[in-house]
């Protein structure tokens, strides 16, 4: 954990934002030796793939297989190429 002045914060806040983003750290701000705020990384992303994967894995059997099959549908929807709505 580190800690750093309310000035400090506000002078880099763009550096300290890059740092949150690419790193794990936890950062106090502290204001006249007090502590106000705690910064923290935000939650780790998902792609839509690793996403589709965990609904997957939380379906039964048949909820799962209807789910293929609605997937397998689109497919042969998209590949038959995508009509535009507003032509």
């Amino acid at each position: 954990m580190k800690t750093l002045s309310a000035t400090v914060v506000a002078r880099s806040f763009s550096r300290i934002l890059d740092s949150l983003e690419h790193g794990n750290e936890e950062i106090v701000v502290v204001r006249n030796n007090h502590p106000v705020a705690r910064l923290l990384p935000g939650a780790a992303r998902m792609n839509a793939i690793e996403a589709l994967g965990d609904l997957y894995r939380t379906l039964d059997a048949k909820d799962g297989e209807a789910w293929l099959a609605d997937v397998g549908t689109l497919d042969k929807v998209v590949k038959g190429g995508l009509r535009d709505p507003w032509a």
